[in-house]
Order: structure tokens, then sequence, then C-alpha cells
């Protein structure tokens, strides 16, 4: 192959090369949704009855979360009615909300009442929040307002 062959080649590859990164789209950070609960499967601790890690491969978008699930099945239940699954408080901790805070939620700390999910920060936030269940849903609900601000 002659120089002025090789250049032709080279030219065009690097013609195509150019021309096929102008269809590449790249995601903006903005555009991708908060993991919800630290992508534990909200779905187990229902039918399981314990806190279950959450698949990448399996997720569902709600409520401008990211919700994972750890077999389809559950991610099924969580699209038919989301509202009885997910978290009452998002990421947040149900104690520290009816304390005024926000605190993220560790998801290994988690109760169900009245058919409801809350998480907590840790163990000593859930026992607290039981002291007083029913004051402590009904303060964690006026103070709702602090996640829909952050």
């Amino acid at each position: 192959m002659s120089k002025s062959s090789r250049r032709d080649v080279i030219g065009l590859l690097i013609a195509v090369a150019a021309g096929s990164c102008a269809f590449i789209t790249v995601p903006l950070a903005s555009d991708v949704k908060p993991l919800a609960i630290k992508g534990y499967d909200p779905v187990a601790y229902f039918t399981a009855g314990a806190p279950m890690r959450g698949l990448p491969d399996i997720e569902y978008e709600w409520d401008e979360y990211r919700y994972r699930f750890a077999r389809p099945a559950h991610r099924e239940l969580f699209e038919a009615n989301p509202a009885r699954y997910a978290p009452q408080f998002a990421n947040f901790c149900a104690m520290a909300l009816a304390k005024g805070v926000l605190y993220e939620a560790d998801p290994e700390s988690w109760l169900i009442h009245d058919g409801k999910l809350y998480v907590f920060g840790g163990p000593a936030g859930r026992h607290q929040f039981q002291q007083s269940l029913a004051e402590n849903i009904a303060k964690a609900h006026r103070n709702r307002s602090l996640v829909q601000r952050r």
C-alpha cells in the first residue's frame, strides 16, 4: 500500500470515528434518580419479613427514587401498588423526622406498623419511635415537608 493510500485510509478511519462520536449520548448526572433505601428491596420487608438487598438489574423508578428488588415478582408487586410498599418517609429516619430533623435511614433498622414501612437511623431510633408510636407517626407526618424540601 502506498503512503498516499495509507493516509487516505487513516483519514477515512478518523472521519468515521469522529462522526460516530456525534451520536453517543451520555446521561446527565441530574437525570439519574437517587437510590431508595440504599438499594434494599422494599417489598422484601413484607414478603420475607427481613431486609434484602435489591439487584441493580431489577429496578423501578417511582416518586423521584430508583427502587431495587431482589426478585422480578417483587418489582411487579411494587409497580402495582408502590404506596403500599415504599417507606413512609423515603430515605429518612422516621424518628428523626418526628423530631423535625432529616437523618438518612439505615434499611437494616425498620418497622412495619398498620401495613406501613418505617425505616430508622438505627435500633435506638426504632425503639424510641415505638415508645409513643401514634404520637411519633403524627409528628413525622406533620414534618413531612422537610423531606419534600430536601
